[in-house]
């Protein structure tokens, strides 16, 4: 199978892929004779340990490319030198994957042509900083090179530095012409054709502001229902921006989870490093694929896409599993954690809907779990975090054990938290933590301990803060953070879902504190961190699902001061499609106006670059190493790579 893939440049290049049921072999269409060309591969998921063959064959003559033998998920591109041809002539690529119950072997033409004169312009990075100076330092300059087929074996490089001036893409063009010369070339005068002999190529560059990138995020869900909803925030920059580094956009989608189902693999901007990570990306899919389901809008495509992300982060995740049942942040080695446990059980008992999950997995980390169990029916902390805020407001056992109950009553494993829910009965009374009545509040509603739970959204409801008509909670001022008040309020709006039978009073309720958590969203669908982002699309999808309706259609205008004026129609056939549009007018002021019958999701995005500052203590460092473009990392080179008084792991795109 062939599929045709437009380029930035505008030029248009043959993607090929065999065999994509068990294995992807990806390489150009077509190929220029003499060049280097890339060819990349991917195997999902083997069963059993696999070699990998890439050759390539013609006159019945065969050339191995590449050989590997593999037992996981592997993904690598490698380059290799083209034949030179003299006319255009097709050759074969053949892929053999070979294991111990079967052999696969398959091919597909790809097209060698002729080497031109002009070949290619090849930069020393993907992006650049605005006014780097002109210093040849390959880490400070922007490197152009031009080569050309000269001589007609022979290759010629030429180099400039150039220094952008300004953010954002940036054309570099190039021109060749052949002109007349006396020049003796191999024994012969140069001659100028007629055509051919001038060629122009243009690339774009990517030109970014020097600093560290904010966004600051407005969001409303609006439900008009026949009426005109007005909203207006005005769009500020702090006096510390990069010149010429913001830009502002408004996006709607008829969907409360839409921006969410956009980014099932963006939401939280890390890498894949460890245990916490790896399950702080995968759990938001479990819950969006839940509310999909329940509204009948997952379609064919949307859930192979999610389970795929399920699938890999699930297998990825069984690397930090120890032979105890319980899990850890990097693995053998190091300490189990039982929040981490108790996470990974929830999740995992979540996601069984979709895929397949080992009975061994969940039961041996509730097994794990209850033999942490104190006399009093508490659980002990077992380990710690290394990111803190992944937990969120878990921070004693009292919480600890709330989490850990709710966590195997979703799983409908209600015998197992007898004991525990003794302990948290007397943990109930003590109303002094607002997080650990939140929690609580959900815990005894799924234990459909009604009365208790009742009691507490009481409490909760006198304490509840009111902006604009919407709810939420907050700890107090000294722990106060935005993080810790989307979690507590999620966990409020879960235990309010939970009543046996909603009244139109709760109705309203829920729909006042599920706007609240709309309003914290960022523009990829998660919120602040970890925890909070996983807690929060668990109480959005399940309050989603009951608001849901088929029908309705609203328009949305979006004016600035700045003489902006944007036009969004939002129905059933669009209701999850993401429909942005960019505003000029920034600081300014930015009128929303809504009508119509169906609820939609407005935000407006203002990104800005300000100048790196310095933090002196944090609980996880990230370091992000770019190579520069064209160029890989060797893998065995990586592990030469070393730390100094860090526990860590690097991480390479398309890694598992």
């Amino acid at each position: 199978m062939c599929t045709t893939q437009k380029r930035p440049s505008g030029q248009l290049s043959n993607l090929c892929c065999v065999f994509c049921s068990v294995f992807w072999v990806t390489f150009p269409g077509t190929i220029q004779g003499g060049s280097e060309a890339t060819v990349c591969a991917h195997v999902f998921s083997p069963n059993e340990p696999l070699s990998l063959t890439v050759a390539l064959t013609h006159n019945d003559q065969k050339r191995t490319l590449f050989l590997k033998q593999m037992d996981q998920d592997f993904y690598e591109c490698f380059l290799f030198q083209a034949p030179v041809v003299k006319v255009a002539s097709h050759q074969s690529i053949e892929v053999e994957v070979q294991g111990a119950s079967f052999q696969i072997t398959k091919r597909s033409d790809v097209m060698f042509t002729p080497m031109s004169f002009l070949t290619f312009i090849r930069t020393d990075k993907p992006v650049y900083k605005q006014g780097q100076t002109g210093d040849p330092s390959p880490s400070l300059s922007l490197s152009l090179s031009l080569s050309f087929l000269h001589n007609r074996l022979t290759w010629k490089t030429f180099r400039w530095i150039l220094v952008p001036s300004v953010i954002g893409s940036v054309n570099v063009t190039v021109r060749a012409e052949a002109v007349e010369s006396q020049t003796v070339c191999d024994n012969e005068i140069v001659s100028v054709p007629e055509k051919g002999r001038v060629d122009t190529i243009t690339r774009s560059l990517l030109v970014k502001a020097e600093g560290t990138e904010k966004t600051v995020s407005h969001g409303w869900l609006l439900c008009p229902q026949g009426a005109l909803l007005h909203e207006e925030v005005m769009l500020q920059l702090p006096a510390d921006v990069v010149e010429g580094s913001a830009r502002a956009t408004v996006s709607v989608i008829g969907d409360i989870l839409g921006r969410a189902l956009q980014n099932l693999d963006g939401m939280l901007a890390m890498p894949y490093g460890c245990g916490e990570q790896n399950m702080a990306l995968l759990a938001p899919n479990i819950y969006i694929l839940h509310y999909l389901r329940a509204t009948q809008q997952l379609d064919p495509i949307l859930l192979q896409k999610a389970t795929h992300f399920l699938n890999t982060g699930y297998q990825r995740q069984l690397r930090y599993l120890h032979v105890n049942g319980a899990f850890s942040t990097f693995g053998h080695g190091t300490e189990v954690n039982s929040w981490l446990t108790a996470f990974v059980m929830r999740s995992l008992g979540s996601a069984r809907s979709f895929m397949y999950v080992e009975p061994k997995v969940i039961n041996g980390a509730r097994t794990w779990l209850q033999s942490q169990q104190k006399k009093d029916g508490c659980f002990k902390t077992v380990g710690t975090l290394f990111n803190k805020r992944m937990k969120g407001g878990v921070m004693d056992d009292v919480t600890l054990t709330a989490y850990i109950s709710a966590s195997m009553l979703e799983l409908n494993t209600s015998a197992s938290v007898t004991k525990s829910l003794t302990c948290l009965r007397e943990a109930s009374h003590n109303l002094s933590d607002i997080y650990t009545t939140a929690l609580l509040a959900y815990t005894f509603s799924l234990a459909q301990e009604t009365d208790t739970s009742a009691r507490l959204l009481k409490y909760l409801d006198s304490v509840a803060s009111s902006d604009e008509g919407l709810l939420h909670w907050s700890p107090p001022s000294s722990e106060a953070s935005t993080s810790l008040s989307v979690e507590l309020t999620s966990y409020v709006l879960l235990a309010v879902l939970r009543r046996p039978q909603l009244s139109a009073a709760d109705r309203g309720y829920t729909s006042r504190i599920a706007g609240w958590l709309v309003r914290q969203q960022n523009p990829q669908g998660g919120f602040f961190s970890t925890q909070d982002t996983v807690v929060a699309l668990q109480a959005l999808s399940r309050y989603a699902t009951l608001v849901y309706s088929p029908g309705g259609a609203s328009t949305v205008t979006v004016q600035s001061s700045g003489g902006d004026l944007h036009h969004f129609t939002v129905d059933q056939t669009n209701k999850l499609i993401y429909q942005e549009r960019e505003l000029r007018s920034i600081p300014g002021r930015c009128v929303i106006e809504a009508q119509g019958s169906a609820c939609v999701s407005v935000q407006v995005g203002v990104i800005h670059v300000h100048p790196f500052h310095c933090f002196y203590s944090t609980d996880m460092v990230i370091a992000d190493v770019a190579m520069l473009s064209g160029f890989v990392p060797e893998a065995e080179n990586l592990k030469q790579v070393s730390w100094y008084q860090t526990s860590g792991e690097i991480t390479t795109p398309g890694s598992n």
